[in-house]
């Protein structure tokens, strides 16, 4: 029952996620960031069991900053995507990570990009994505909405108009919504757009 967001702009990739953490019926909290910043550039919306994605989400994050220190540079964001997806793939034979992932990142060689990833170890670079049962909803709202080179304005009223139609369609009420967005300039926390 929950929700992953994420398109690609001019220059920056946005990724927002539901803030409730839940379980079948129940509802523990509704203050859980679900985006995670892998390091200064780099992000990863995650869905799915939430000792899975949190688990797997840090380990992703510590294995990164290990890679930099070892390595003396950082992963580019295709890199990272297929990193993250060997790790699901070693996982998937083992008992997977029940998490699905939007990973976005900036680099100054590939510019802006986002990777979609499931559990079962596919990944694809995509324009935008979306994880969780409001993909009924909000894939034909990108479908005819999105279009190449997006500024950020029109990036955010994209963002709210598939909010707007959670909100109103969707069975389970989702109040909040955390946003990050990264550009060349990092990762940024942005307000729900209204």
């Amino acid at each position: 029952m929950e929700c992953t967001l994420a398109l690609v702009g001019d220059g920056y990739t946005l990724v927002a996620a539901d803030r409730n953490a839940a379980r079948s019926i129940i509802c523990f909290k509704k203050d859980e960031d679900k985006v995670t910043v892998l390091d200064s550039h780099k992000i990863m919306g995650s869905s799915g069991a939430q000792a899975d994605t949190v688990c797997f989400t840090e380990y992703v994050q510590k294995n990164m900053a290990l890679y930099e220190i070892s390595n003396g540079l950082k992963l580019s964001t295709p890199a990272a995507a297929s990193f993250v997806r060997n790790e699901l793939a070693v996982a998937l034979r083992k008992g997977p990570y029940q998490t699905n992932l939007l990973l976005g990142g900036y680099d100054e060689e590939h510019g802006a990009t986002l990777y979609y990833l499931d559990y079962l170890a596919s990944s694809n670079k995509v324009n935008y994505g979306c994880h969780g049962y409001v993909s009924s909803f909000v894939l034909s709202i990108f479908d005819r909405e999105w279009t190449p080179g997006m500024t950020e304005a029109q990036g955010l009223e994209l963002l709210k108009k598939c909010i707007d139609e959670i909100q109103v369609r969707f069975l389970v009420h989702m109040p909040e919504f955390t946003v990050k967005i990264v550009d060349k300039d990092g990762v940024r926390v942005l307000p729900q757009p209204k």
